[in-house]
């Protein structure tokens, strides 16, 4: 990060800790965050201990910040605002130079409260678990100089052998990052389903696919020369032939505050530049 950013994020946090704590409200700043930006005034929590005690958790940064706290966040019950300070912002939906004036709305109870589905993932090695975690933007399983061929089962009926680039397997969330990259659908969040979208298939009849939440999907690695296994882009996992991923939807969910003027289809429109 460049002084000027630098800068700037100091500004923004020290604003909104300086408002909120106006307001006779409590704030931590997370460790690593308050030491990365020099703010050394304000009383600090790990973030595991921040999901413990805190009422609701504010994030500014992009959709990879939102999903690493998120992530980091999901046995509790914290619900998040999103604070853009990223690029497209499709979790992070405040405007910074908003921030003030809108969470004042939200803490005056004027928000939506907005369940995202999350996916929870084993990768089985001759009959054992060697990892297991959650995502919710996606799972993705890519190879890495050619084509990696995989096996998919559905509720163990047998759906195709792909030869493709990899296969993402994402939330409703997640249909508007890498798997909308690869030509797949855009999903709306209250919807219960898992899209399965093929990055550059072998044959173009391969096509992305959406099933119902409920549904088990196990992808075997049948043959490859190279290939990993990514959570939400940020945690990766090596594999190796025969391996087994099984994915489903978690138990748990993560919970979005937006202001109650808030509309899905306003934030597509801006973020994707439709007319």
């Amino acid at each position: 990060m460049n002084k000027s950013a630098l800068q700037l994020m100091q500004n923004d946090l020290t604003n909104l800790a300086q408002h909120l704590i106006t307001k006779n409200l409590e704030v931590w700043l997370e460790e690593n965050t308050a030491q990365h930006a020099q703010l050394t005034r304000y009383p600090t929590l790990s973030l595991g201990d921040i999901g413990n005690i805190a009422d609701v958790a504010i994030v500014m940064g992009g959709d990879g910040t939102m999903l690493s706290v998120a992530r980091s966040l999901i046995e509790t019950d914290v619900p998040l605002i999103g604070i853009n300070r990223g690029r497209f912002g499709f979790l992070t939906d405040l405007r910074a130079e908003d921030m003030l004036v809108e969470i004042d709305r939200i803490l005056d109870g004027e928000y939506i409260k907005e369940p995202r589905m999350l996916l929870t993932t084993q990768v089985v090695r001759q009959g054992k678990v060697i990892e297991a975690s959650y995502a919710l933007n996606d799972i993705v399983i890519k190879s890495g100089l050619r084509l990696i061929e995989l096996e998919v089962e559905i509720d163990h009926k047998f759906v195709y052998k792909q030869r493709s680039d990899g296969l993402i397997l994402s939330t409703p969330t997640g249909t508007t990052a890498y798997a909308l990259s690869a030509g797949g659908p855009i999903l709306h969040p209250n919807l219960e389903a898992i899209s399965l979208v093929p990055i550059c298939p072998h044959t173009l009849s391969n096509r992305p696919i959406a099933v119902n939440s409920a549904s088990k999907i196990e992808v075997t690695v049948v043959h490859f020369d190279e290939a990993q296994l990514s959570f939400d882009g940020q945690f990766q996992v090596t594999l190796e032939e025969g391996d087994k991923i099984i994915v489903q939807r978690a138990q748990q969910t993560i919970s979005l505050l937006h202001p109650s003027d808030y509309c899905y289809f306003d934030m597509l429109r801006n973020k994707l530049n439709w007319g």
